[in-house]
């Protein structure tokens, strides 16, 4: 059996300049507004942090669901072993490769 590697599970966040804040404007329906006043106030927040906090959150739950994966060390190990040891292409891919990427057509 191959030796699993371990999984990351860190995100890496841009570094931003010290002290940059920018602004978002937003619209909402005033019932919307309320219960996320109300939520805010239970967890002892403003709006403003409330509303930061769970968007970044929802942000970056959105990165991992594309970029991580969690599987146990046998899958892992017939992961690795699938991508270091690709099946042959066939007819239909070796169609695929030929044609011209629809970014190059004029």
């Amino acid at each position: 059996m191959a030796k699993s590697r371990p999984a990351s599970t860190a995100v890496a966040e841009p570094a931003a300049a010290p002290d940059t804040k920018g602004s978002i404007n937003l619209r909402i329906e005033a019932h919307t507004r309320q219960l996320i006043d109300e939520a805010a106030a239970i967890l002892g927040k403003t709006r403003t942090e409330f509303m930061i906090d769970s968007a970044r959150r929802q942000a970056i739950d959105v990165l991992l669901d594309q970029r991580l994966f969690v599987l146990d060390p046998d899958r892992y190990d017939a992961f690795v072993h699938a991508l270091d040891h690709p099946p042959p292409p066939g007819p239909k891919l070796r169609s695929l490769l030929r044609r011209v990427p629809a970014w190059q057509r004029t």
